[in-house]
Formats: structure tokens, sequence, C-alpha cells
């Protein structure tokens, strides 16, 4: 079988383990390439890279425009027609990869939507709100979104940041498995900064109205609800109740909570951002 027209590039910080599986899933004769875009790792990631005879391409963020993905297009441009993104706990199914390769040889889209399991406390979630990705797109079709950040984290790669596609965008029906299975702590740690990049994007955002045009339905309506201070509790009522994550039981319940608070934590930081760009007295009076 002749190799897929496509790059698969998979940006990796420390990600050994995890991607020997991602690696060994894709296999040695699927796609016409694999990149690794590495983060200065200390563990065995270059190793395990070499080991599958794949690139590896070294990457350092100065803190500003363009992270890791953004940087790879710019500078890496793939030969492929196609180019998808895949992180290190991203598994390709064999459906996955059946369904890529009866669709994009004869694909009239720029890009398509994809669509990813959820595992919580070492389980899947079957109901809930869908994860689902733009992380699959022509060469040349369009980049992630660019955001002139200065320093608002250490997050190095495009995480919230979505892809400005010119051309209409299809749909891959087959999931992902995404096999995060790390720990509570790390889920916390995670969002909590990921809430705090949410928090600065959203102020600059109503600094650059054209921005806003370029957003996803559902990008929009996340970011009408960040001002209010009810955003977790309409996020649980759909998560828990609407997309039915009661029927994941316990673990749905901690999940929807947990993603409820992930929203709380917007709003308040949100808040707290406003507060400290307040003159001194005018500050405290706004707190009182």
């Amino acid at each position: 079988m002749a190799l897929l027209d496509l790059t698969i590039v998979i940006p990796t910080k420390n990600d050994a383990q995890r991607l020997r599986e991602c690696l060994a899933a894709i296999g040695a004769e699927w796609a016409a390439d694999v990149v690794v875009v590495d983060s200065d790792s200390t563990d065995d990631t270059a190793a395990v890279a070499a080991e599958y005879g794949v690139r590896l391409v070294s990457f350092q963020w100065d803190g500003h425009f363009p992270k890791k993905r953004n940087w790879f297009l710019r500078h890496h441009a793939p030969a492929t027609k196609w180019v998808l993104f895949l992180d290190a706990d991203e598994i390709l199914t064999q459906d996955f990869k059946r369904e890529l390769e009866a669709t994009l040889p004869n694909s009239r889209v720029d890009g398509y939507w994809l669509k990813y399991s959820i595992y919580f406390m070492g389980r899947e979630l079957t109901h809930g709100y869908p994860l689902k990705k733009l992380a699959l797109f022509r060469v040349g079709a369009g980049e992630y979104e660019r955001i002139d950040e200065n320093r608002w984290s250490h997050l190095d790669m495009e995480i919230h940041e979505h892809p400005i596609i010119e051309g209409e965008i299809g749909t891959i029906k087959s999931k992902i498995d995404h096999r995060d299975f790390r720990d509570i702590y790390h889920y916390i740690a995670k969002h909590n900064e990921y809430s705090s990049w949410e928090a600065h994007r959203f102020l600059q955002m109503e600094s650059q109205r054209d921005a806003a045009k370029k957003l996803t339905l559902k990008q929009k309506l996340k970011y009408r609800l960040a001002r209010s201070p009810l955003a977790g509790i309409i996020y649980f009522l759909g998560a828990y109740f609407l997309m039915g994550g009661f029927l994941d039981g316990k673990r749905g319940l901690a999940f929807a909570i947990l993603k409820a608070g992930y929203f709380t934590q917007v709003y308040c930081k949100i808040q707290e951002l406003e507060w400290d760009r307040l003159p001194a007295c005018q500050s405290k009076k706004e707190k009182e």
C-alpha cells in the first residue's frame, strides 16, 4: 500500500513512554512523514524517536508568537498535502486509520474536525460534552490563530488556539484514543495554568474586536459566558444533565464538577486581572 500523503507532527516534552505507544500505533508504513517537535526533553524522548526512525526537530520558545505548531508550519513546512497534529498520548485506532485512507486521497475539503475519547480517573467517559479538535488540514490552507502573548504562561504549544482554515471543513467520524491517564493532581495543575491563559486571552480579545470574528461558535459562546459567575454552573447543567454525564456515575459527576470549577476559575481570574489594572484608589473601591 502506498504511504498516505500526510505528515504527522507530534509535539513533545519529556514524553518518552507515551511517545513510544503513539509511534507504535502509527506504524512504519502508513504516513509519508512523522516528525517529533521536542522542547528540550531530559528523558529518552529523542532516543524513542530514533528507535522508530522518525525525524526529530528541536524547539525553544522565547515567550512570544509563534508557538510550537505554528513555528513548525512556518519553518519546516511539510512536503505532503496534509498535516495532522497529534499529541504523544493520542493513539491512532485502526478505524481512524482506515477512514483516513478512504477519505484523504479524494477529499475536496481543506480541514477536518477530529473526535477523541476522554479518560478520567483511569476509565473512559462515554457521555458529557464530546472532545473535538481541528487538527488535520491541508498544508498551506491556514495555521493556528495568531495570539501575541507576553509570557502569560509556560505553555509553549498551542492548546486553546484554534486553526484558521480557508475553505470547507469536514468531520472524521472515527475517534482518536486520547489516553491521558495522569492523576488528578496533574489534571488540576494543568487546568489552573490553562485558566490563567484563558483570562489573559479574554482581556486581550476585548481590545481586539477583529480577533473575535475568527472564533468558532463554541469559542464565541465560551467567551460570552466568561464574564458571568454562572459560567461554571451553566457548563455543569449542560454536561451533566443535557449531555448525559450522569450516566457515567460518580466519575461523571466528579468530572462535571471539576470542569465547572475550571470555568469559574477563568471568571475569577478575569476579575483579578481587571482589578490589578485599576488605579489603587479605584481598585479598592471596586473590590468593596
